[in-house]
C-alpha cells in the first residue's frame, strides 16, 4: 500500500527525460559521463566528494549563470552537455517560437571560455540564458536545500496552489493583462502630469504662440528682406555703377556696341571666303545680340532704382521684429521659430483637449480592469476549490511521515488590489502539535518538518504537471530512521510516473533506488579529481554498509544493507 494519500493523482507514464550528462573541465572534474534511466536514481558519496559539483554542472545547462571559477584548467573551456528525450512532452511549439531546431532527443550545451564568457546552445542553436531558463522549467525540477526554505514564502505557496488548481492559462492571461494595465496607468499619469505642467505654463505659452501667429513669419522671408535692404541702403553707388555701365556700352563714339558693330561688319565682308571666317562672323553676331540684351537689362535696372525711405523703414521694422523674436527664443532662423510655434501649438492643444484624451484613456483602463477582475475571480475560484482537498491531503500525507498532529490553517481572501498573480491574499499557518497555536511556517517548523512538507508538496505537484524529471538534493535533511524509509517510499512511488533522481546521505533512501551512482574523489599525479561510477549489486551493498557503519564495514552492516536492498 502507498505511504501517501493520492487524492490528486492522475496517470502519467514513466519516461527518462534526462538521458545523459557530460561534464568536461568543471571544478574538480576532468571528464565524466552519466547515463540516466527511467525510474528512481540514487547519487551518494562522502561529504566533499563532489555531489554538489554534479548539481552545479546540471544547474549550468538549466540556465544558471557561470563564472571563471567553474574552470578546472583555466586555459581550457568548460563544456557541459545534457541529452533530453522530449518527444512525449509536446515542446515543438516552444522550439518553433524561438527558432530552434527541434529534435526528439535534444542536446543542451553550455560552454565557459577561459576569457570568462559563457555560451549556451540547444541543438547547436545559440540561445540566451532567459530562453534556456524558460526551456529548463519544462524539463527538470531541480530541488535544492535552499528551495525547502521557500515553503515559508507566500509566492512559492501561491505557485503550489496554482499548480494544483491548474491556473496556468488564467495566470498567463492575467499577467499579460497586468502589463497592459500598468502601461495604460503610466500613460494616464504622464498625461495628467503633462496637463498639470501645461496648465501652469498655459498663459505664457499662449502669449508666445499668439506673438508668432501675428508675426506670420514665412520660410525664406528673412533672407529676401536682408537682400532687399542691402540693395536699398546702397542705391547711390548702384545707380552710379549702372550709369557707367550704360555709357561704356552705348556711347556712340567709343561704346562697346559701336566697336562690336564695326568688328562684325569687318568679318562679314570676308565670311564668304571660308568657313572659318563665316564661323567667326556668326559668333560675333551672337555676341552683338547678347550685348543688346545686357544693355536692355541695364537700362531697366537703372529705371527701376528708386529711393524710397518708407520702403527702407518697412524692411527695417520687419527685420527688427524677426531679430527680436529670434533673440527671445535663442534661435537664428525663421525655420526654428516655425518649429517653436508648432511645439507651442501642441502644448496648448494638450490643455484644450486634455479632458477628452484623459477620458478616452480612462475608458481603456476600465475595459482592461474589467477583464482583469474576471480573470482574478476565476483564479480565486479555482484556488478556493482545491484548498480543502489540498489541506486534507497534505495533513494525511504528513501523518504518514510521523507528523500525525500536523494541522494547517489556510486563508484565501480577495482584495481590491491587483497583485502580480491575482487579487488574493494568502496566509498559510502551521501547527505541529495538538493544542498549539497556528503560526507561520518559518517560525515553528523545524528543518526535518520542512523537508517532509516539501516532499509531500512535490509529490502532489508531480501529479499535476507534465514535468518528467525531478532531482532532490538531500531532501532528507533533518530526518532519519522510519521517516526516511517512508520518504524513500514516496520518491519511489513518484518514480512510477516520472524520472526521479535523489542525492542522499541516508541508506534507507539509497536502498530504494533502481539505479545507484557513487561520486568519489581520487588523487592522480598529485591532483585531486572527482569522478562517478554506476554501482552493481555487490558495490551497492558495500556502499550502503559504509553509509550505515562507516569505513570499517562490519558484517552486521553488510547484513543490514542486504535487508535494505531486499
Amino acid at each position: 500500500m502507498s505511504v501517501i494519500n493520492t487524492h490528486f493523482l492522475f496517470k502519467l507514464y514513466s519516461f527518462n527525460m534526462l538521458q545523459k550528462l557530460t561534464i568536461k573541465n568543471f571544478a574538480l572534474i576532468d571528464h565524466l559521463e552519466m547515463n540516466f534511466n527511467e525510474g528512481f536514481t540514487i547519487i551518494t558519496g562522502e561529504t566533499g566528494a563532489g555531489k554538489s559539483i554534479l548539481l552545479g554542472g546540471l544547474s549550468l545547462i538549466l540556465g544558471k549563470r557561470a563564472d571563471m571559477s567553474s574552470l578546472k584548467d583555466k586555459g581550457k573551456k568548460c563544456v557541459i552537455e545534457g541529452e533530453f528525450s522530449i518527444e512525449k512532452y509536446k515542446l515543438q511549439l516552444f522550439f518553433e517560437a524561438n527558432d530552434i531546431d527541434y529534435e526528439d532527443v535534444s542536446i543542451i550545451r553550455r560552454e565557459i571560455l577561459p576569457s570568462g564568457k559563457s555560451r549556451a546552445f540547444v541543438n547547436d542553436t545559440p540561445v540566451v540564458l532567459s530562453k534556456l531558463n524558460e526551456l529548463s522549467d519544462k524539463l527538470v525540477d531541480l530541488h535544492s536545500q535552499h528551495e525547502t526554505l521557500q515553503l515559508a514564502n507566500v509566492n512559492f505557496q501561491f505557485k503550489i496552489i496554482d499548480a494544483l488548481a491548474q491556473n496556468s492559462d488564467y495566470l498567463d492571461s492575467y499577467i499579460k493583462g497586468i502589463d497592459v494595465y500598468n502601461d495604460l496607468k503610466a500613460a494616464l499619469q504622464e498625461l495628467l502630469d503633462n496637463q498639470k505642467e501645461a496648465k501652469q505654463q498655459y498663459d505664457y505659452n499662449l502669449f508666445l504662440f499668439q506673438e508668432l501667429e501675428q508675426a506670420n513669419f514665412e520660410e525664406g522671408e528673412q533672407e529676401v528682406l536682408e537682400e532687399a535692404l542691402e540693395k536699398l541702403n546702397n542705391v547711390e553707388a548702384i545707380k552710379q555703377s549702372l550709369a557707367e555701365a550704360l555709357s561704356l556700352t552705348n556711347n556712340e563714339e567709343f561704346g562697346i556696341k559701336t566697336n562690336i558693330n564695326a568688328l562684325k561688319n569687318s568679318i562679314i565682308k570676308i565670311s564668304s571666303y571660308s568657313k572659318e571666317y563665316q564661323s567667326l562672323a556668326e559668333r560675333i553676331t551672337s555676341l552683338d545680340i547678347e550685348l543688346d540684351d545686357i544693355s536692355s537689362e541695364l537700362e531697366n535696372a537703372d529705371e527701376a532704382i528708386d529711393i524710397s525711405p518708407q520702403e527702407i523703414r518697412a524692411y527695417d521694422e520687419r527685420l527688427k521684429l524677426i531679430y527680436d523674436v529670434q533673440k527671445k527664443h535663442s534661435v537664428s532662423t525663421i525655420s526654428e521659430l516655425l518649429e517653436i510655434k508648432e511645439v507651442l501649438s501642441k502644448k496648448l492643444d494638450q490643455v484644450d483637449n486634455a479632458t477628452e484624451i484623459i477620458e478616452i484613456k480612462n475608458k481603456e483602463i476600465d475595459a482592461v480592469e474589467e477583464k482583469l477582475n474576471k480573470l482574478a475571480a476565476q483564479i480565486h475560484k479555482r484556488r478556493a476549490k482545491i484548498l480543502p482537498n489540498f489541506k486534507k491531503t497534505l495533513e494525511e500525507n504528513l501523518a504518514n511521515l510521523a507528523m500525525k498532529n500536523t494541522r494547517f490553517s489556510i486563508s484565501l481572501k480577495e482584495k481590491d488590489t491587483f497583485f502580480t498573480n491575482g487579487k488574493d491574499e494568502l496566509e498559510l499557518l502551521f501547527s505541529a502539535n495538538k493544542g498549539s497555536d497556528y503560526k507561520p511556517l518559518k517560525k515553528v517548523a523545524s528543518g526535518g518538518e520542512m523537508s517532509r512538507m516539501m516532499l509531500s508538496v512535490k509529490f502532489l505537484l508531480s501529479q499535476h504537471t507534465s514535468l518528467p524529471t525531478i532531482l532532490f538534493d538531500e531532501i532528507d535533511t533533518g530526518v532519519s530512521g522510519e521517516v526516511s524509509n517512508k520518504m524513500a517510499g514516496i520518491m519511489k512511488e513518484m518514480s512510477n510516473h516520472m524520472q526521479v533522481i535523489s542525492i542522499t546521505h541516508l541508506p534507507q533512501i539509497a536502498a530504494k533506488g533502481d539505479h545507484h551512482f557513487k561520486v568519489f574523489k581520487e588523487d592522480i599525479d598529485g591532483k585531486t579529481k572527482t569522478d562517478v561510477k554506476v554501482l552493481d549489486n555487490k558495490e551497492r551493498i558495500n556502499e550502503l554498509a559504509e553509509m550505515l557503519g562507516g569505513k570499517d564495514i562490519a558484517e552486521s552492516a553488510i547484513e543490514h544493507a542486504k535487508q535494505l536492498l531486499s
